[in-house]
């Protein structure tokens, strides 16, 4: 291997180390603290999230096709526009 191509392949890790080491996968893939169900009522299209030990949480089904996705925080889930459940 060249001097060049080491040079490349350190800069590039200190780089994505540098970054958090986490920009090209997303948080709610690998972290379990990411367990907010952000659900789209299938009536009103409204967007909804559920937290742990609200009334719906282990009923609640997250189908990524749909729209809806995981949050790492109720602040992340507001300010992308989701309300909280209301039991």
């Amino acid at each position: 291997m060249s001097k060049f191509s080491l040079l490349v392949i350190l800069s590039s890790l200190a780089s994505f180390l540098g970054a958090g080491g986490y920009t090209l996968i997303p948080r709610q893939l690998y972290d379990p603290a990411c367990d907010i169900k952000g659900n789209i009522s299938i009536n009103s299209r409204e967007r909804i999230f559920h937290v742990r030990g609200q009334h719906d949480y282990d009923d609640t089904i997250i189908r990524t096709e749909y729209g809806e996705q995981w949050f790492c925080s109720e602040a992340d889930a507001r300010d992308a526009g989701w309300r909280k459940a209301g039991r």
